[in-house]
């Protein structure tokens, strides 16, 4: 009788979207130490009259991710929001098996490269396939929302939470190693190929639970009729507010440039870092590659962990300026990094860097009312697709002019970018702070 119910407790638990949230995001770290990897063994060999051979390296290095990252964030545009409409009708496996599907492809394409030796540009066609399946900006939407389906009302915010600290530790644990899995190889298998083979196949093996495990549950009545009644209330409590604030739509303008401003400065750093500790003084390995990943993803929980203490004691700017200052700091000294602790001294001053933009999204949605709160966030989203149009070009090329005198000038670039996002938000906190006091007096 034991052995019926555990195989029926693993059952049940297989048929959740939690499993797929941490085969999905394993597999991608994998992947992207791998990819990391490749490109830089492929452009070793670079060689440019005009400059020397680590700055031929390092140039070719950063072309390659400028075309790739710009590859995978325009092409998903309007297959994720086709998939989002799908969704929306009553199709809620749709935004997450096509773009596993993208997924799997795409690590496919990159064994394929490695194993048979072909070109590296197969991976722009793979991006492409990618992005046409949506990408990541239609499986973490399908993610979340299956997520807030299958919990009440009471507890949604709870198991967002839940889950996105599930998918900070899943991709801390899978950067710890694969660096290391990079660099199993025999004489039949190079390096990288058992790294990309377990990529694919955890790839597989999610689709495989999406497609025909996974369970999707709808809102009950009880839920929407609760979910009616907090909006109702939410609105009558804001109603006094918006009256002063002509609809907020200065708070508007203010957040939507403050993420933007934010949005460039820290896409524009990542962009490159990864470039970056490849070259010398640093020359990282592929398991040093996998620590560094490793902690991207620990300022994830960090950031997480902050949130939650923050929120008890500080209102919602001042953690977005708390999460603003901790990225400035950091990436400022990382401007004049050298070795290898130097490095993750910086990184740790990163701890908050991930408070600031779903703060923000947060903060956007109470200045409008809920009928319009899913158009002014698809919009916020859209002019974050446009930071990362302007970002990736402009980065690399100040990064690629600046290598041989300062390196780090992208970082520092960066921090003053950070620093000019905390104009706006400081604004949004004053005029917030004379509305809780107008209202007050007028309760009064």
């Amino acid at each position: 009788m034991v052995m019926p119910g555990s195989c029926s407790a693993a059952f049940a638990v297989f048929r959740q979207i939690e499993p797929i949230i941490v085969l999905e995001q394993l597999g991608s770290t994998l992947f992207d130490t791998a990819l990391q990897m490749v490109v830089k063994d492929r452009c070793a060999n670079v060689t440019d009259p005009d400059h020397p051979s680590e700055e031929s390296q390092q140039r070719a290095i950063t072309d390659f991710f400028m075309t790739y990252s710009l590859i995978i964030r325009l092409t998903p545009i309007i297959p994720a929001l086709l998939l989002a409409r799908l969704g929306d009708r009553g199709w809620r496996r749709a935004p997450i098996v096509a773009p596993l599907t993208g997924y799997l492809l795409s690590r496919c394409a990159l064994l394929l490269v490695v194993v048979f030796g072909l070109p590296l540009k197969v991976m722009f066609a793979a991006a492409v396939v990618f992005g046409l399946s949506g990408g990541f900006s239609a499986y973490w939407p399908g993610v979340m929302t299956l997520a807030s389906l299958g919990s009440t009302a009471a507890d949604r915010s709870k198991v967002m939470m839940r889950v996105e600290l599930l998918y900070g530790l899943t991709g801390l644990v899978g950067s710890l190693v694969s660096g290391h899995l990079f660099q199993l190889h025999s004489f039949s298998l190079g390096s990288g190929t058992i790294l990309l083979c377990v990529s694919t196949l955890l790839h597989l093996l999610c689709l495989i639970f999406s497609g025909v495990l996974l369970q999707v549950r709808r809102g009950n009545s009880e839920d929407s009729e609760e979910s009616y009644h907090l909006l109702s209330h939410a609105s009558r409590n804001t109603r006094l507010v918006e009256a002063f604030a002509g609809m907020n739509v200065v708070n508007l303008a203010l957040l939507f440039a403050a993420a933007f401003l934010y949005d460039f400065a820290v896409g524009g750093a990542i962009e490159i870092l990864g470039s970056f500790v490849l070259k010398s003084p640093l020359s990282w390995t592929a398991a040093q590659v996998g620590y560094g990943n490793a902690a991207g993803c620990m300022i994830f929980i960090t950031s997480f962990v902050g949130v939650i203490v923050f929120r008890r004691c500080v209102c919602d700017e001042t953690m977005i300026l708390i999460g603003m200052l901790s990225f400035a700091s950091g990436i400022y000294l990382m401007s004049f990094v050298t070795t290898t602790s130097m490095f993750y001294i910086a990184r740790s001053l990163n701890l908050f860097a991930l408070i600031p933009m779903p703060t923000i999204r947060s903060l956007v949605s109470q200045q409008v009312p809920a009928s319009s709160c899913g158009t002014t966030l698809t919009v916020l989203q859209m002019v974050l697709k446009l930071a990362g149009v302007a970002y990736i070009p402009t980065f690399t090329k100040i990064y690629q002019n600046t290598l041989n005198w300062l390196p780090g000038l992208v970082f520092l670039i960066s921090s003053i970018f950070t620093v000019l996002a905390m104009i706006p938000i400081s604004i949004v906190g004053c005029r917030s702070a004379q509305k809780q006091q107008y209202v007050r007096i007028l309760g009064d």
